[in-house]
């Protein structure tokens, strides 16, 4: 059944949703003259199908418009205080020489009474 569904979904997906739109009110108009027969249920499978497909390619717009936003976005330059810091300080030669800096010291450890 899976793999029908996919056929199905490759078949309608190459479809022109132009063409489909166009189908759209013929379904529409049949399925809101309900009846309770065979040709009912399809016609409302049908016009489910072509609102699917128009979702489909609305939700791609969306989803490709905020990629393409994203990818146009000028870098932000970072801020100075958003940065860690290791960061903040200006290039190497306004840093001190590693030897004046103080050494950790290690002290041992004595358990309370």
């Amino acid at each position: 059944m899976e793999k029908m569904l996919l056929k199905m979904a490759r078949q309608l997906n190459a479809m022109d949703e132009a063409s489909l739109m166009a189908l759209w009110n013929k379904y529409m108009q049949r399925v809101q003259n309900f009846d309770a027969s065979r040709e009912w249920e399809e016609a409302t499978i049908v016009l489910s199908l072509i609102q699917a497909v128009r979702g489909k390619n609305q939700l791609f717009n969306t989803k490709w418009e905020e990629r393409e936003a994203i990818r146009d976005a000028p870098e932000p330059e970072p801020k100075t205080e958003d940065m860690r810091p290791w960061r903040r300080f200006s290039p190497a030669s306004d840093r001190k020489p590693a030897e004046s800096r103080r050494k950790a010291t290690v002290h041992q450890f004595h358990p309370l009474p």
